[in-house]
């Protein structure tokens, strides 16, 4: 069952970045890139959802919101579009994870938004 749940996690990261590829390609509709960054920022997102300590609920987004995401995602995708970023992220997963622009992009603009608010805070405590 492990390894089951191990391959379904590799097919996971290929559909991710599958969608993420098919998201920068100009022929895929704008809907279908609007909510396939959605669901690629939701799978790279150091923020939950629903946070993880939350008994069951918890691993919701993890387990069944990303995957569903991408099922739906992958099917707003015109089919050649889809067919050739199919083809590139199984190229670049069997030479090596993908640099991750994408997460680091994601982290970065998390990391701005907390000094933004910090920065609120102790503007408003000082004055």
């Amino acid at each position: 069952m492990i390894d089951t749940w191990r391959e379904r996690a590799r097919q996971l990261r290929t559909e991710t970045y599958t969608l993420y590829l098919a998201y920068r390609d100009p022929r895929t509709p704008w809907y279908a890139r609007l909510f396939a960054a959605l669901v690629v920022g939701c799978a790279f997102s150091p923020i939950d959802l629903v946070p993880d300590p939350i008994p069951l609920l918890g691993y919701l987004d993890d387990l069944i919101l990303v995957p569903l995401g991408a099922a739906l995602a992958l099917k707003m995708i015109p089919p050649d579009v889809l067919a050739e970023s199919q083809e590139k992220a199984r190229g670049v997963m069997s030479e090596g994870k993908p640099t991750n622009w994408a997460a680091a992009v994601i982290m970065a603009i998390w990391l701005l938004l907390v000094a933004m608010a910090v920065l609120l805070i102790v503007r408003r405590l000082r004055g």
